[in-house]
């Protein structure tokens, strides 16, 4: 039998890496951007490797401001908000060459929100083939580099020509 041994899934798995606070507020507030993968800044959003990834390169874009409720957004977040995605999906898609892409929002815990309180969009790269038994029958998900390897590719891509203003 063989064995894939994924130690980060087990913080996620037993809640051990449960903040006390807010993560989505927290990490961007520290200067450590690197070490909280935190790929690109805007004015009123960022984007974030998404620590437990569904797929290589699945990156979160939110505000800063702390508010689960879409509707109460400004204008100004609400555009800022979709352009770091719009960026995101480009730069996943020339670094990665994904078939397609997951881009949405849980809002709320009934709709499977793990952070209600803090909305935020995920970008999933995806790829024919990509699904298999692993995550059904081992509660595992099998990924093709580590987040700091992710960090370095999506990092990179988006200061070479991204950029959430654009």
């Amino acid at each position: 039998m063989e064995r894939l041994f994924t130690p980060w899934r087990g913080e996620y798995v037993s809640g051990a890496d449960a903040a006390t606070g807010c993560f989505l507020c927290e990490k961007p507030r520290e200067d450590a951007d690197e070490a909280n993968l935190i790929v690109a800044r805007g004015e009123r959003v960022y984007a974030v490797l998404n620590l437990y990834p569904y797929n290589t390169g699945h990156t979160l874009v939110t505000p800063y401001v702390h508010g689960g409720d879409l509707t109460a957004l400004d204008t100004a977040t609400t555009g800022e908000l979709m352009t770091m995605t719009q960026t995101v999906v480009a730069a996943l898609r020339d670094e990665y060459r994904p078939d397609a892409f997951n881009v949405g929002m849980n809002l709320g815990r009934s709709a499977g929100a793990g952070t209600p309180d803090h909305l935020h969009v995920h970008v999933v790269p995806r790829w024919n083939g990509d699904t298999n038994f692993m995550p059904i029958l081992g509660d595992t998900k099998v990924l093709a580099e580590s987040l700091q390897q992710s960090y370095a590719r999506v990092h990179g891509r988006l200061r070479s020509g991204f950029s959430a203003q654009t």
